[in-house]
């Protein structure tokens, strides 16, 4: 059976930090095995705590008395040096919960009023690139109200607030760079009717 062996911090950053695991594999080979991590230290690891406490929040906010757009961000991100579309994001904050950073996060990003709905199973953490990361991440569900603004953003962000409707969505699908985990929850939002979260009172 394939096991984590020695593990060794190699960076020291706030954000993200980058981890060189001693990979034991299932045939007794060993080699380098690298994990980028929010983690600060290895005991916080979740290959050594094994606990699924959530790094962020992803928002899938929904807007409108129709309940017929939805929340989305164009933000700029240096891996990609270019402009993609996702949801309002962010770190889950030490004392928060993930309703508390999502309604945090989205003033901050967006300036909206967010009022979460109770997501059940589908608002527990789960984990993003595992190939790569151990990052988890939970998504907040709700309702958004207010007029966008961007005075709340950071001076390091650099986001614009997009109010989508369905079309929109579809050309931003086709067109725009989008992130994954927001593609999906889009594709979800297209083929909805109605109230989009309703599917959350079946589950």
């Amino acid at each position: 059976m394939s096991k984590v062996g020695k593990i060794e911090k190699k960076t020291q950053n706030r954000f993200l930090n980058f981890y060189e695991f001693e990979a034991v594999h299932r045939d007794g080979r060993v080699s380098p095995y690298y994990v980028a991590s929010r983690a600060v230290d290895i005991p916080q690891l979740k290959a050594v705590s094994h606990k699924n406490d959530p790094n962020g929040v992803i928002l899938y906010g929904i807007y409108g008395p129709e309940k017929d757009k939805v929340v989305l961000v164009r933000q700029y991100r240096y891996p990609l040096g270019g402009y993609v579309y996702e949801f309002p994001a962010g770190l889950v904050e030490p004392g928060e919960n993930m309703m508390q950073a999502g309604i945090r996060e989205m003033y901050e990003e967006t300036g909206l009023t967010f009022l979460p709905k109770d997501g059940g199973c589908c608002c527990r953490p789960f984990f993003t690139t595992v190939g790569m990361t151990d990052e988890s991440c939970g998504t907040v569900f709700g309702y958004c109200s207010g007029q966008p603004t961007s005075s709340h953003q950071e001076a390091s962000e650099e986001i614009q607030v997009v109010i989508a409707d369905r079309e929109e969505c579809r050309r931003i699908l086709r067109e725009e760079n989008v992130a994954i985990m927001c593609a999906y929850m889009l594709m979800h939002f297209i083929a909805s009717q109605g109230d989009p979260l309703e599917f959350l009172d079946s589950i």
